[in-house]
């Protein structure tokens, strides 16, 4: 923009600000008040008026220009308080905007016609405080500066490959600025309205890639007239173009594709053109209908929409209103429907908008044959300013649209509209000594969603890898705390970066500082299993605790962790009692057996410590089980095993007592305890008439166990080598099979 003259005095300068502001173009007449300003920098004058003429495109100036001219001088216009409002409410000092229109309310009489617009001016304030807290997780990105300038860009139109955008601008050729000469004339006036800016013309971009698009050419040839045009739609393939056009009042054209222009436009019928203003319109996918809005059926002049359906013969047939659950005593404008046509888009000053025109949507009840009550889309897609022109990229996946905001290039740009999607999060816990993987360790991801709600996401770090996986909405900085049996480790933080789709993969490993003591599995000894969600002790697990009891009584410097695990069938909360009974029955057998209490204890892992996946009858069997793991005091290593019987004898057992005083099941009948197991062949029948035959092998290293209960049940384990082979059959005939390998 050409500078003023500096020759000019202040005077003069301000006599001509004022022109330029008393005819609304604002942008030429700040140059001038700016001169003013740095002459006399206590202008109040020059720096409220100034102030406003910045509202339009720099709200945090237009501030700061305001409250010092109020500063200086308290009443420099009887309508400060209203401006004072009108600039807070921009700025998302949404009660200081109240408090300020109450204040210029107050000085109005009591039939003043301006009172309406400041109940709704403080309504505004309300609805956007409501709206600016309860934010939603959507991702606003500016188009950059290719497509957006310091001058309004908007109406967004895209082809259905999402690689051309069209779309409006009151730039000239994206570049220039309208010539003012020193006296405030206005060069070059065909091109400029009467607001000192361009006319709205119309421009083409083509993508380059996701991020960047190729510099936009004018589309001049036919489609910009002598006044404003803009873009609206594409339609039947790309190969027709609805617009807008400024003649009588503002109507609807159309133009169909010629190459790589466009021919002449040419009007819709007077059912949709009329001599009152027509704004913005979209046709359906099947060419059938036509929503558009117009001002022709309002007793003010303010927008509603309307649609229209093709007649047999081929055009547009009579308006027809969509209804008053849409349309309102305010502007509604710009319908965009959802590929569907069941959800309707568009803007309003009506309703409960933030300020301005927001963006609201509509479902239709097809039952009821019309538009449901239009809800708000919410912060950020509606700000205090005016946000128009929402339309949905081809698949739907994110949208357009024109907005009003704080940090953009000017006044309008052009921006897109994500919602923030779900990241895959995953790796591995190790230890920051050594790397060495920390399986069983649990992770917990807290952070809060836009509105500030709770998030909590968990996993477990997998056996002998310390894998782990969560998926979680991304954006946002999570506490990430990792514990290890019930016990905190650290807290780290953890940055997810912002995903706009449904497969983002995040690698994060996380180092603590953590030496596992429990690491080593009870030589020789497998988990045993338990039925669905069951705490009794199976047959084979019999056979196990033996060999727990045995291993023990070999070793008495030994301690045992007790550890009770299950599937993923239940509540984690049900599964970490149900874990927790499973581990003391184990406990109760071996401290019956003679095993002192001190030396074992027991925890519940309920489901998180998986050794498969939950997806199957047979790995959800291996899930339902107890553990036994020698407990390692941290700076030891794993102790050497006595196999039974290599060591001394304590002075309570006696092996040749295997007699009536002892079960099968290991529990002595009387007040001895458990001896190892002997070759041969016994038979002992239970209280409850359960029968148990047992054979052990010479060297003792094959067993097999068979019962049968007084109700049919049966089953047979057979251990060698430390692994299990064990059939079961309950009283109804249902059957179970347990294959497992201590390696």
């Amino acid at each position: 923009m050409a500078q003023p003259a500096l020759a000019q005095g202040t005077r003069q300068q301000l006599k001509t600000a004022n022109k330029f502001f008393g005819q609304e173009n604002y942008r030429a007449s700040l140059p001038y008040y700016e001169q003013v300003l740095a002459k006399d920098p206590n202008n109040a004058q020059a720096l409220f008026r100034a102030g406003i003429a910045y509202m339009s495109f720099d709200k945090e100036k237009a501030s700061d220009y305001i409250y010092k001219a109020q500063r200086l001088k308290k009443n420099v216009s009887k309508d400060v308080e209203y401006w004072l409002g009108r600039v807070d409410h921009l700025n998302y000092n949404f009660d200081e905007a109240i408090t300020h229109f109450q204040a210029y309310n107050a000085t109005l009489k009591t039939k003043d016609s301006r009172k309406k617009e400041l109940a709704q001016l403080i309504q505004h304030s309300k609805n956007a405080k409501v709206q600016f807290n309860s934010p939603k997780d959507i991702f606003v990105k500016n188009l950059g500066p290719v497509i957006n300038t310091q001058w309004s860009e908007h109406s967004p139109v895209i082809s259905n490959d999402d690689k051309v955008l069209l779309f409006t601008s009151r730039s000239d050729n994206m570049s220039n600025a309208p010539v003012i000469s020193a006296e405030g004339n206005v060069k070059d006036k065909g091109k400029i309205a009467a607001d000192g800016q361009y006319y709205e013309n119309i421009y083409e971009a083509k993508r380059i890639d996701d991020e960047n698009w190729d510099k936009p050419r004018s589309l001049s040839g036919v489609l910009n007239g002598k006044g404003h045009d803009a873009s609206i739609q594409v339609f039947d393939n790309d190969t027709k173009l609805l617009m807008y056009r400024n003649d009588e009042n503002g109507d609807i054209l159309y133009s169909e594709k010629a190459g790589a222009d466009w021919t002449d436009p040419k009007k819709l019928n007077k059912n949709i053109n009329t001599s009152s203003f027509e704004s913005d319109a979209y046709i359906t996918p099947d060419g059938l209908t036509i929503y558009f809005s117009t001002s022709k059926y309002s007793e003010d002049n303010t927008l509603d929409i309307y649609s229209s359906i093709r007649t047999p013969g081929g055009d547009w047939g009579p308006a027809k209103s969509i209804g008053n659950a849409i349309n309102t005593p305010y502007d509604d404008d710009s319908p965009y429907l959802s590929r569907d046509g069941k959800t309707m888009y568009f803007s309003s000053r009506g309703h409960n908008t933030m300020g301005g025109y927001d963006i609201f949507k509509s479902q239709y009840d097809s039952l009821g044959r019309k538009w449901g009550r239009p809800e708000n889309m919410g912060y950020p897609i509606n700000t205090p300013d005016d946000d128009t022109y929402y339309r949905l990229s081809p698949d739907g996946s994110y949208a357009y649209l024109s907005s009003y905001r704080i940090g953009g290039y000017g006044e309008k740009d052009i921006y897109t509209i994500n919602y923030i999607k779900n990241a895959i999060v995953r790796g591995r816990v190790l230890a920051r000594q050594d790397s060495s993987a920390i399986p069983g360790a649990e992770l917990v991801f807290s952070g809060t969603q836009a509105d500030r709600t709770a998030l909590s996401y968990r996993d477990v770090s997998k056996p002998l890898t310390g894998e782990y996986r969560v998926d979680l909405l991304s954006g946002r900085t999570y506490q990430v705390a990792v514990s290890k049996d019930g016990k905190n480790i650290e807290t780290q933080e953890f940055a997810v970066p912002i995903s706009t789709n449904d497969s983002t993969v995040v690698e994060k490993d996380f180092y603590v500082d953590y030496i596992d003591t429990t690491a080593a599995n009870l030589a020789n000894v497998n988990p045993i299993y338990f039925d669905t969600d069951k705490y009794t002790l199976r047959p084979e697990s019999i056979v196990e605790l033996n060999k727990v009891s045995q291993l023990l009584m070999a070793n008495p410097g030994v301690n045992i962790s007790i550890e009770g695990n299950t599937d993923s069938r239940n509540t984690d909360e049900y599964n970490i009692v149900l874990g927790q009974n499973r581990a003391n029955v184990a406990y109760n057998f071996l401290k019956k057996a003679g095993i002192a209490e001190t030396r074992m204890v027991t925890v519940s892992y309920g489901e998180r410590r998986p050794v498969a996946p939950n997806d199957s009858p047979e790995n959800m069997q291996l899930n339902r089980r107890t553990d036994f793991r020698v407990i390692v005091k941290e700076g030891e290593s794993m102790p050497m095993m006595n196999k039974p019987g290599s060591g001394t004898t304590p002075s309570n057992m006696n092996p040749s007592n295997s007699g009536s005083n002892m079960n099968s099941t290991g529990m002595g009948m009387g007040t001895r305890s458990t001896v190892p197991l002997e070759p041969g062949k016994t038979t002992v029948t239970l209280e409850d008439g359960t029968k148990i035959k047992t054979k052990v092998d010479e060297d003792s290293d094959k067993v097999k166990v068979k019962t049968k209960g007084p109700d049919g049940s049966e089953s047979k384990t057979v251990t060698k080598d430390g692994t299990i082979d064990a059939k079961a059959k309950d009283a109804e005939g249902n059957k179970v099979k347990v294959k497992t390998d201590n390696d």
